[in-house]
Protein backbone atom coordinates (compact mmCIF):
# COMPACT_ATOMS: atom_id res chain seq x y z
CA UNK A 1 0.00 0.00 0.00
CA UNK A 2 1.39 3.42 -0.99
CA UNK A 3 1.79 6.25 1.51
CA UNK A 4 -1.01 8.11 -0.30
CA UNK A 5 -3.38 5.12 0.05
CA UNK A 6 -2.37 4.65 3.68
CA UNK A 7 -3.07 8.31 4.41
CA UNK A 8 -6.42 8.14 2.63
CA UNK A 9 -7.45 5.04 4.59
CA UNK A 10 -6.44 6.65 7.89
CA UNK A 11 -8.31 9.83 7.01
CA UNK A 12 -11.44 7.88 6.08
CA UNK A 13 -11.27 5.88 9.29
CA UNK A 14 -10.85 9.08 11.33
CA UNK A 15 -13.86 10.66 9.64
CA UNK A 16 -15.98 7.60 10.39
CA UNK A 17 -14.94 7.68 14.07
CA UNK A 18 -15.64 11.43 14.21
CA UNK A 19 -19.10 11.01 12.70
CA UNK A 20 -19.89 8.12 15.05
CA UNK A 21 -18.84 10.04 18.16
CA UNK A 22 -20.61 13.17 16.96
CA UNK A 23 -23.84 11.27 16.29
CA UNK A 24 -23.63 9.60 19.69
CA UNK A 25 -23.02 12.90 21.45
CA UNK A 26 -25.84 14.48 19.48
CA UNK A 27 -28.13 11.67 20.61
CA UNK A 28 -27.05 12.17 24.20
CA UNK A 29 -27.48 15.91 23.91
CA UNK A 30 -31.12 15.23 23.18
CA UNK A 31 -31.51 13.75 26.66
CA UNK A 32 -32.27 16.00 29.63
CA UNK A 33 -29.83 16.57 32.44
CA UNK A 34 -30.78 15.09 35.81
CA UNK A 35 -33.09 17.35 37.83
CA UNK A 36 -31.70 19.80 40.35
CA UNK A 37 -32.05 23.28 41.82
CA UNK A 38 -32.79 26.07 39.37
CA UNK A 39 -29.65 27.38 37.68
CA UNK A 40 -28.81 31.05 37.17
CA UNK A 41 -27.16 32.30 33.95
CA UNK A 42 -23.37 31.90 33.90
CA UNK A 43 -22.92 30.99 37.57
CA UNK A 44 -25.46 28.16 37.66
CA UNK A 45 -25.86 26.88 41.22
CA UNK A 46 -22.78 28.61 42.59
CA UNK A 47 -24.82 30.53 45.17
CA UNK A 48 -26.78 27.42 46.19
CA UNK A 49 -23.78 25.31 47.18
CA UNK A 50 -23.80 24.48 50.90
CA UNK A 51 -20.79 25.40 53.02
CA UNK A 52 -21.31 22.66 55.61
CA UNK A 53 -23.15 19.34 55.96
CA UNK A 54 -23.27 19.16 52.16
CA UNK A 55 -24.55 15.58 52.23
CA UNK A 56 -27.75 16.63 54.00
CA UNK A 57 -28.45 19.39 51.46
CA UNK A 58 -27.76 17.05 48.53
CA UNK A 59 -30.15 14.49 49.98
CA UNK A 60 -32.82 17.13 50.53
CA UNK A 61 -32.55 18.20 46.89
CA UNK A 62 -32.86 14.57 45.76
CA UNK A 63 -36.00 14.17 47.85
CA UNK A 64 -37.47 17.42 46.51
CA UNK A 65 -36.96 16.22 42.94
CA UNK A 66 -37.93 12.61 43.72
CA UNK A 67 -34.73 11.40 42.11
CA UNK A 68 -31.67 9.42 43.19
CA UNK A 69 -29.54 11.53 40.86
CA UNK A 70 -29.36 15.33 40.59
CA UNK A 71 -27.32 17.75 38.51
CA UNK A 72 -25.63 20.96 39.63
CA UNK A 73 -23.75 23.54 37.59
CA UNK A 74 -21.12 25.53 39.48
CA UNK A 75 -19.95 28.25 37.14
CA UNK A 76 -19.65 25.81 34.26
CA UNK A 77 -18.48 22.79 36.27
CA UNK A 78 -20.92 19.91 35.93
CA UNK A 79 -21.62 18.08 39.20
CA UNK A 80 -23.72 14.94 39.51
CA UNK A 81 -24.81 13.67 42.94
CA UNK A 82 -25.76 10.01 43.44
CA UNK A 83 -28.04 9.48 46.44
CA UNK A 84 -28.68 5.73 46.56
CA UNK A 85 -26.73 2.49 46.54
CA UNK A 86 -28.57 1.48 43.37
CA UNK A 87 -27.29 4.51 41.46
CA UNK A 88 -23.76 4.07 42.80
CA UNK A 89 -23.72 0.36 42.00
CA UNK A 90 -24.84 0.96 38.42
CA UNK A 91 -22.42 3.79 37.67
CA UNK A 92 -19.41 3.52 39.96
CA UNK A 93 -19.35 -0.28 40.18
CA UNK A 94 -20.73 -1.76 36.95
CA UNK A 95 -19.41 1.08 34.80
CA UNK A 96 -16.29 1.63 36.89
CA UNK A 97 -14.05 2.00 33.83
CA UNK A 98 -15.98 5.18 32.97
CA UNK A 99 -16.14 6.62 36.49
CA UNK A 100 -12.77 5.91 38.11
CA UNK A 101 -11.21 9.27 37.32
CA UNK A 102 -10.67 12.10 39.75
CA UNK A 103 -11.43 15.76 39.44
CA UNK A 104 -8.46 17.99 38.67
CA UNK A 105 -8.35 19.48 42.21
CA UNK A 106 -6.01 22.40 41.41
CA UNK A 107 -5.75 23.52 45.04
CA UNK A 108 -4.85 20.12 46.49
CA UNK A 109 -2.82 18.56 43.69
CA UNK A 110 -1.21 21.46 41.87
CA UNK A 111 -0.78 24.08 44.58
CA UNK A 112 -0.59 22.15 47.87
CA UNK A 113 1.59 19.35 46.45
CA UNK A 114 -0.66 16.38 47.22
CA UNK A 115 -0.29 14.89 43.74
CA UNK A 116 1.81 12.13 45.35
CA UNK A 117 -1.38 10.79 46.99
CA UNK A 118 -2.81 8.09 44.72
CA UNK A 119 -6.25 8.75 46.18
CA UNK A 120 -6.24 12.02 44.23
CA UNK A 121 -4.40 10.78 41.13
CA UNK A 122 -6.03 10.59 37.69
CA UNK A 123 -7.04 7.08 36.63
CA UNK A 124 -4.25 5.46 34.63
CA UNK A 125 -1.05 3.40 34.75
CA UNK A 126 0.69 5.63 37.31
CA UNK A 127 -2.27 5.29 39.65
CA UNK A 128 -2.39 1.52 39.04
CA UNK A 129 1.22 1.09 40.18
CA UNK A 130 0.41 2.74 43.51
CA UNK A 131 -2.88 0.93 43.93
CA UNK A 132 -1.30 -2.46 43.12
CA UNK A 133 1.46 -1.90 45.67
CA UNK A 134 -1.09 -1.03 48.34
CA UNK A 135 -3.26 -4.04 47.50
CA UNK A 136 -0.34 -6.46 47.57
CA UNK A 137 0.48 -5.44 51.13
CA UNK A 138 -2.98 -4.86 52.58
CA UNK A 139 -5.37 -7.41 51.09
CA UNK A 140 -7.14 -9.45 53.81
CA UNK A 141 -4.40 -12.07 54.24
CA UNK A 142 -1.43 -9.72 53.91
CA UNK A 143 -2.88 -7.17 56.33
CA UNK A 144 -2.77 -9.67 59.21
CA UNK A 145 1.05 -9.41 59.39
CA UNK A 146 0.63 -5.83 60.62
CA UNK A 147 -1.63 -6.80 63.51
CA UNK A 148 1.22 -6.83 66.05
CA UNK A 149 1.72 -3.12 65.29
CA UNK A 150 -1.99 -2.48 65.91
CA UNK A 151 -2.06 -4.51 69.11
CA UNK A 152 0.99 -2.74 70.55
CA UNK A 153 -0.45 0.69 69.72
CA UNK A 154 -3.75 -0.31 71.38
CA UNK A 155 -2.03 -1.44 74.56
CA UNK A 156 -0.06 1.80 74.65
CA UNK A 157 -3.34 3.69 74.29
CA UNK A 158 -4.83 1.81 77.25
CA UNK A 159 -1.77 2.74 79.29
CA UNK A 160 -2.18 6.41 78.36
CA UNK A 161 -5.89 6.34 79.24
CA UNK A 162 -5.04 4.72 82.57
CA UNK A 163 -2.35 7.27 83.45
CA UNK A 164 -4.08 10.32 82.00
CA UNK A 165 -7.86 9.79 82.04
CA UNK A 166 -8.61 13.51 81.79
CA UNK A 167 -12.09 14.07 80.47
CA UNK A 168 -10.81 16.47 77.78
CA UNK A 169 -7.91 14.43 76.40
CA UNK A 170 -9.60 11.51 74.63
CA UNK A 171 -9.25 12.81 71.05
CA UNK A 172 -5.59 13.64 71.66
CA UNK A 173 -4.90 10.12 72.94
CA UNK A 174 -6.66 8.63 69.91
CA UNK A 175 -4.66 10.79 67.52
CA UNK A 176 -1.41 9.67 69.09
CA UNK A 177 -2.47 6.01 68.88
CA UNK A 178 -3.59 6.25 65.25
CA UNK A 179 -0.51 8.19 64.22
CA UNK A 180 1.82 5.80 66.00
CA UNK A 181 0.14 2.78 64.40
CA UNK A 182 0.44 4.14 60.87
CA UNK A 183 4.03 5.38 61.23
CA UNK A 184 5.04 2.03 62.67
CA UNK A 185 3.32 0.07 59.88
CA UNK A 186 4.43 2.38 57.08
CA UNK A 187 8.03 3.03 58.14
CA UNK A 188 8.95 0.79 61.07
CA UNK A 189 9.51 3.87 63.24
CA UNK A 190 8.59 3.82 66.93
CA UNK A 191 7.03 7.12 67.98
CA UNK A 192 7.73 9.03 71.18
CA UNK A 193 5.19 8.95 74.04
CA UNK A 194 4.76 12.71 73.77
CA UNK A 195 5.44 15.43 71.18
CA UNK A 196 6.52 13.00 68.49
CA UNK A 197 7.96 14.94 65.49
CA UNK A 198 6.60 12.49 62.90
CA UNK A 199 3.05 12.65 64.24
CA UNK A 200 3.19 16.42 64.66
CA UNK A 201 4.57 16.89 61.14
CA UNK A 202 1.93 14.65 59.59
CA UNK A 203 -0.90 16.26 61.56
CA UNK A 204 0.25 19.72 60.42
CA UNK A 205 0.08 18.55 56.81
CA UNK A 206 -3.26 16.76 57.15
CA UNK A 207 -5.16 19.60 58.80
CA UNK A 208 -5.30 21.88 55.71
CA UNK A 209 -5.96 18.88 53.46
CA UNK A 210 -9.26 17.92 55.11
CA UNK A 211 -10.38 21.54 54.78
CA UNK A 212 -9.36 21.91 51.12
CA UNK A 213 -10.91 18.54 50.27
CA UNK A 214 -14.46 19.82 50.71
CA UNK A 215 -15.87 20.77 47.27
CA UNK A 216 -16.27 24.54 46.93
CA UNK A 217 -13.86 25.55 49.69
CA UNK A 218 -11.48 27.28 47.27
CA UNK A 219 -12.61 29.12 44.15
CA UNK A 220 -9.52 27.97 42.24
CA UNK A 221 -11.07 24.49 42.00
CA UNK A 222 -13.94 25.96 39.99
CA UNK A 223 -11.74 28.45 38.10
CA UNK A 224 -8.34 26.72 37.62
CA UNK A 225 -6.88 29.76 35.81
CA UNK A 226 -6.73 31.48 39.22
CA UNK A 227 -3.67 29.35 40.05
CA UNK A 228 -1.68 31.68 37.80
CA UNK A 229 -2.64 34.79 39.77
CA UNK A 230 0.50 36.34 41.39
CA UNK A 231 0.86 35.72 45.11
CA UNK A 232 0.77 39.47 45.83
CA UNK A 233 -2.51 39.96 43.96
CA UNK A 234 -5.59 40.95 46.01
CA UNK A 235 -7.64 37.91 47.13
CA UNK A 236 -4.68 35.61 46.36
CA UNK A 237 -4.36 34.53 49.97
CA UNK A 238 -5.05 30.95 48.87
CA UNK A 239 -1.76 31.00 46.91
CA UNK A 240 0.22 32.00 49.99
CA UNK A 241 -1.54 29.38 52.08
CA UNK A 242 -0.89 26.72 49.45
CA UNK A 243 2.84 27.50 49.37
CA UNK A 244 3.10 27.03 53.14
CA UNK A 245 0.97 23.88 53.07
CA UNK A 246 3.04 22.43 50.22
CA UNK A 247 6.16 22.50 52.39
CA UNK A 248 4.29 20.59 55.10
CA UNK A 249 3.02 17.90 52.73
CA UNK A 250 6.43 17.35 51.16
CA UNK A 251 8.09 17.05 54.58
CA UNK A 252 5.47 14.50 55.63
CA UNK A 253 6.41 12.30 52.67
CA UNK A 254 10.16 12.79 52.57
CA UNK A 255 11.34 12.90 56.20
CA UNK A 256 10.08 9.56 57.62
CA UNK A 257 10.90 7.71 54.39
CA UNK A 258 14.50 8.93 54.53
CA UNK A 259 14.78 7.83 58.17
CA UNK A 260 13.26 4.41 57.36
CA UNK A 261 15.75 3.86 54.52
CA UNK A 262 18.65 4.72 56.80
CA UNK A 263 17.40 2.32 59.48
CA UNK A 264 17.17 -0.45 56.90
CA UNK A 265 20.72 0.25 55.69
CA UNK A 266 21.97 0.22 59.30
CA UNK A 267 20.18 -3.05 60.04
CA UNK A 268 18.19 -1.30 62.74
CA UNK A 269 14.68 -1.51 61.26
CA UNK A 270 11.56 -3.43 62.20
CA UNK A 271 9.36 -5.02 59.49
CA UNK A 272 7.20 -2.41 57.77
CA UNK A 273 5.50 -1.57 54.51
CA UNK A 274 8.59 0.35 53.40
CA UNK A 275 11.04 -2.45 54.26
CA UNK A 276 8.91 -5.11 52.55
CA UNK A 277 8.57 -3.03 49.38
CA UNK A 278 12.22 -1.94 49.14
CA UNK A 279 13.32 -5.55 49.50
CA UNK A 280 11.11 -6.60 46.58
CA UNK A 281 12.16 -3.93 44.08
CA UNK A 282 12.90 -5.25 40.62
CA UNK A 283 16.62 -4.74 39.91
CA UNK A 284 15.88 -4.83 36.18
CA UNK A 285 13.37 -2.00 36.39
CA UNK A 286 13.60 1.73 36.96
CA UNK A 287 14.76 1.78 40.58
CA UNK A 288 14.23 5.52 41.04
CA UNK A 289 10.63 5.27 39.84
CA UNK A 290 9.94 2.19 41.95
CA UNK A 291 11.27 3.96 45.02
CA UNK A 292 9.17 7.04 44.30
CA UNK A 293 6.05 4.86 44.13
CA UNK A 294 6.91 3.27 47.47
CA UNK A 295 7.61 6.67 49.05
CA UNK A 296 4.36 8.18 47.73
CA UNK A 297 2.25 5.18 48.77
CA UNK A 298 3.70 5.21 52.29
CA UNK A 299 2.96 8.95 52.51
CA UNK A 300 -0.59 8.35 51.35
CA UNK A 301 -1.21 5.93 54.19
CA UNK A 302 -1.14 8.58 56.93
CA UNK A 303 -3.48 10.89 55.04
CA UNK A 304 -5.91 8.06 54.37
CA UNK A 305 -5.93 6.41 57.78
CA UNK A 306 -5.17 8.87 60.58
CA UNK A 307 -8.26 11.09 60.81
CA UNK A 308 -10.57 8.36 59.55
CA UNK A 309 -9.48 5.95 62.30
CA UNK A 310 -9.77 8.62 65.00
CA UNK A 311 -13.22 9.64 63.77
CA UNK A 312 -14.57 6.08 63.75
CA UNK A 313 -13.24 5.23 67.22
CA UNK A 314 -14.37 8.54 68.73
CA UNK A 315 -17.88 8.11 67.30
CA UNK A 316 -18.01 4.58 68.67
CA UNK A 317 -17.04 5.78 72.16
CA UNK A 318 -19.64 8.57 71.90
CA UNK A 319 -22.30 6.00 71.01
CA UNK A 320 -21.33 3.73 73.92
CA UNK A 321 -21.21 6.59 76.41
CA UNK A 322 -24.72 7.73 75.53
CA UNK A 323 -26.10 4.18 75.48
CA UNK A 324 -24.88 2.45 78.67
CA UNK A 325 -27.06 -0.62 78.04
CA UNK A 326 -25.09 -1.30 74.84
CA UNK A 327 -21.78 -0.96 76.69
CA UNK A 328 -22.94 -3.35 79.43
CA UNK A 329 -24.06 -5.93 76.87
CA UNK A 330 -20.70 -5.68 75.08
CA UNK A 331 -18.79 -6.08 78.35
CA UNK A 332 -20.81 -9.17 79.22
CA UNK A 333 -19.90 -10.71 75.85
CA UNK A 334 -16.19 -9.99 76.33
CA UNK A 335 -16.18 -11.26 79.94
CA UNK A 336 -17.82 -14.49 78.80
CA UNK A 337 -15.29 -15.11 76.02
CA UNK A 338 -12.04 -13.52 77.19
CA UNK A 339 -12.58 -13.48 80.94
CA UNK A 340 -13.20 -10.64 83.39
CA UNK A 341 -10.12 -8.49 83.88
CA UNK A 342 -8.40 -9.77 80.73
CA UNK A 343 -7.75 -8.06 77.41
CA UNK A 344 -8.97 -9.40 74.05
CA UNK A 345 -6.77 -10.41 71.12
CA UNK A 346 -7.46 -10.80 67.43
CA UNK A 347 -7.99 -14.53 67.99
CA UNK A 348 -11.17 -13.63 69.91
CA UNK A 349 -12.76 -11.73 67.04
CA UNK A 350 -14.96 -14.53 65.69
CA UNK A 351 -16.28 -15.22 69.20
CA UNK A 352 -17.25 -11.57 69.78
CA UNK A 353 -19.92 -10.81 67.15
CA UNK A 354 -21.56 -8.06 69.21
CA UNK A 355 -18.28 -6.11 69.31
CA UNK A 356 -18.14 -6.41 65.53
CA UNK A 357 -21.75 -5.21 65.33
CA UNK A 358 -20.79 -2.14 67.38
CA UNK A 359 -18.01 -1.34 64.90
CA UNK A 360 -20.39 -1.72 61.96
CA UNK A 361 -22.95 0.53 63.61
CA UNK A 362 -20.38 3.21 64.41
CA UNK A 363 -19.27 3.29 60.76
CA UNK A 364 -22.92 3.56 59.68
CA UNK A 365 -24.25 5.90 62.37
CA UNK A 366 -21.60 8.61 62.00
CA UNK A 367 -19.99 7.84 58.67
CA UNK A 368 -16.43 9.05 58.47
CA UNK A 369 -16.41 10.39 54.90
CA UNK A 370 -20.05 11.33 54.15
CA UNK A 371 -19.59 12.17 50.46
CA UNK A 372 -16.43 10.19 49.74
CA UNK A 373 -13.85 11.64 47.36
CA UNK A 374 -15.64 12.69 44.14
CA UNK A 375 -15.20 10.61 40.98
CA UNK A 376 -14.97 11.92 37.43
CA UNK A 377 -17.03 10.83 34.42
CA UNK A 378 -14.53 10.28 31.60
CA UNK A 379 -17.12 10.10 28.80
CA UNK A 380 -20.68 11.16 28.04
CA UNK A 381 -23.10 8.67 29.61
CA UNK A 382 -26.77 8.03 30.27
CA UNK A 383 -28.62 6.89 33.40
CA UNK A 384 -32.40 6.49 33.73
CA UNK A 385 -32.92 8.62 30.66
CA UNK A 386 -30.72 11.44 31.93
CA UNK A 387 -27.53 12.68 30.32
CA UNK A 388 -24.33 12.70 32.36
CA UNK A 389 -21.91 15.08 30.63
CA UNK A 390 -18.31 14.00 30.11
CA UNK A 391 -16.04 15.60 32.68
CA UNK A 392 -18.75 15.73 35.35
CA UNK A 393 -17.68 15.54 38.97
CA UNK A 394 -19.65 12.63 40.42
CA UNK A 395 -20.35 12.78 44.17
CA UNK A 396 -21.61 9.59 45.86
CA UNK A 397 -23.64 10.56 48.92
CA UNK A 398 -22.51 7.83 51.34
CA UNK A 399 -24.33 9.55 54.21
CA UNK A 400 -27.69 9.14 52.44
CA UNK A 401 -26.99 5.47 51.71
CA UNK A 402 -26.03 4.69 55.31
CA UNK A 403 -29.09 6.50 56.67
CA UNK A 404 -31.62 4.99 54.26
CA UNK A 405 -34.64 4.09 56.40
CA UNK A 406 -35.66 1.23 54.13
CA UNK A 407 -32.28 -0.43 54.75
CA UNK A 408 -31.56 0.74 58.29
CA UNK A 409 -34.80 1.50 60.22
CA UNK A 410 -34.53 4.37 62.70
CA UNK A 411 -31.21 5.31 61.07
CA UNK A 412 -30.19 8.12 63.44
CA UNK A 413 -30.23 5.87 66.51
CA UNK A 414 -27.04 4.08 67.59
CA UNK A 415 -28.25 0.47 67.60
CA UNK A 416 -25.73 -2.36 67.01
CA UNK A 417 -28.52 -4.93 67.50
CA UNK A 418 -29.72 -4.14 63.98
CA UNK A 419 -26.80 -6.28 62.78
CA UNK A 420 -27.53 -9.20 65.14
CA UNK A 421 -29.88 -12.18 64.99
CA UNK A 422 -29.98 -15.11 67.41
CA UNK A 423 -26.68 -14.08 68.94
CA UNK A 424 -24.85 -13.94 65.62
CA UNK A 425 -24.19 -11.36 62.95
CA UNK A 426 -27.15 -11.18 60.60
CA UNK A 427 -25.94 -11.54 56.99
CA UNK A 428 -29.29 -10.26 55.73
CA UNK A 429 -28.52 -6.73 56.96
CA UNK A 430 -26.38 -4.81 54.51
CA UNK A 431 -22.82 -4.27 55.72
CA UNK A 432 -21.96 -0.54 56.00
CA UNK A 433 -18.66 -1.15 54.23
CA UNK A 434 -20.58 -0.96 50.95
CA UNK A 435 -20.52 2.82 51.39
CA UNK A 436 -18.09 3.55 54.23
CA UNK A 437 -14.85 2.95 52.31
CA UNK A 438 -15.42 4.42 48.87
CA UNK A 439 -16.71 2.86 45.67
CA UNK A 440 -15.69 0.90 42.61
CA UNK A 441 -12.03 0.83 41.67
CA UNK A 442 -11.47 3.75 44.03
CA UNK A 443 -12.56 1.87 47.16
CA UNK A 444 -10.02 2.17 49.98
CA UNK A 445 -7.42 -0.61 49.59
CA UNK A 446 -6.44 -0.25 53.26
CA UNK A 447 -9.93 -0.90 54.62
CA UNK A 448 -9.10 -4.36 56.02
CA UNK A 449 -6.25 -2.96 58.08
CA UNK A 450 -8.44 -0.03 59.19
CA UNK A 451 -11.28 -2.26 60.35
CA UNK A 452 -8.95 -4.53 62.33
CA UNK A 453 -7.32 -1.50 64.01
CA UNK A 454 -10.72 -0.07 64.97
CA UNK A 455 -11.94 -3.47 66.17
CA UNK A 456 -9.05 -4.24 68.53
CA UNK A 457 -9.07 -0.70 69.92
CA UNK A 458 -12.79 -0.68 70.71
CA UNK A 459 -12.80 -4.26 72.03
CA UNK A 460 -9.90 -3.43 74.35
CA UNK A 461 -11.45 -0.18 75.63
CA UNK A 462 -14.76 -1.94 76.32
CA UNK A 463 -12.96 -4.73 78.18
CA UNK A 464 -10.86 -2.34 80.24
CA UNK A 465 -13.02 0.68 81.05
CA UNK A 466 -16.46 1.81 82.09
CA UNK A 467 -17.41 4.74 79.86
CA UNK A 468 -19.69 7.35 81.39
CA UNK A 469 -20.70 10.97 81.02
CA UNK A 470 -18.69 13.22 83.31
CA UNK A 471 -20.11 15.20 86.23
CA UNK A 472 -19.43 18.92 86.69
CA UNK A 473 -18.63 20.77 89.92
CA UNK A 474 -22.33 21.15 90.69
CA UNK A 475 -23.01 17.44 90.34
CA UNK A 476 -24.73 17.87 86.98
CA UNK A 477 -24.20 15.42 84.13
CA UNK A 478 -22.31 16.96 81.19
CA UNK A 479 -24.17 15.99 78.02
CA UNK A 480 -22.17 15.68 74.78
CA UNK A 481 -23.12 18.07 71.99
CA UNK A 482 -22.96 15.45 69.21
CA UNK A 483 -21.60 18.19 66.96
CA UNK A 484 -19.20 17.29 64.17
CA UNK A 485 -16.63 19.19 62.13
CA UNK A 486 -17.99 19.39 58.58
CA UNK A 487 -14.97 18.59 56.41
CA UNK A 488 -13.80 15.85 54.06
CA UNK A 489 -13.38 13.64 57.13
CA UNK A 490 -16.24 14.21 59.56
CA UNK A 491 -14.80 14.43 63.08
CA UNK A 492 -16.74 14.82 66.34
CA UNK A 493 -15.91 17.96 68.24
CA UNK A 494 -13.91 17.15 71.39
CA UNK A 495 -16.31 15.86 74.03
CA UNK A 496 -15.90 15.17 77.74
CA UNK A 497 -15.82 11.53 78.72
CA UNK A 498 -15.01 9.59 81.90
CA UNK A 499 -13.06 6.34 81.56
CA UNK A 500 -12.72 4.29 84.74
CA UNK A 501 -10.85 0.95 84.86
CA UNK A 502 -13.25 -1.89 85.57
CA UNK A 503 -11.02 -3.74 88.03
CA UNK A 504 -7.56 -4.01 89.59
CA UNK A 505 -7.01 -7.09 87.44
CA UNK A 506 -7.51 -5.14 84.21
CA UNK A 507 -5.16 -2.39 85.45
CA UNK A 508 -2.50 -5.05 85.99
CA UNK A 509 -3.18 -6.52 82.54
CA UNK A 510 -2.78 -3.10 80.91
CA UNK A 511 0.50 -2.36 82.65
CA UNK A 512 1.84 -5.82 81.84
CA UNK A 513 0.98 -5.76 78.13
CA UNK A 514 2.22 -2.20 77.63
CA UNK A 515 5.69 -3.34 78.68
CA UNK A 516 5.87 -6.15 76.09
Amino acid sequence: MSKRDLFASAASFSILIYLYVKSRNRANLGLPLPPGPKKLPLIGNLLDMPSSLEWETYHKWCEEHNSDIIHLDVAGTSIVVLDTSEAVTELLERRSSLYSGRARLPMINELMGWDFNFGFMPYGDHWRRHRRLMHQNFHPSAATRFRPHELKATHNLLQRLLDDPGVDGLIGHLRHMAGGTIISIAYGIEVLPENDPYIEGAESAIKPLVTAGVPGTFLVDAFPFLKYVPDWFPFAGFKRKAKEWRELSQAMVEVPFKVAKQKIMDGDSIPSFTSYCLEKMDDNGDLAYQESVIRSTAGTMYAAASDTTVSAIASCILGLMTNPHILKKAQQEIDGVVGYGKLPDFDDEHSLPYITAIIKEALRWRDVVPIAIPHLASVEDEYKGYRIPAGSIVIPNAWAMLHNESVYPDPFTFNPDRFMKDGKLNPAVRDPDHAAFGFGRRACPGRYMAISAIWITIASIIAAFDITKPIDEKGQVIEPSHEYISELVCMPLPFKCTLKPRSKEVEKAIRTTSLL
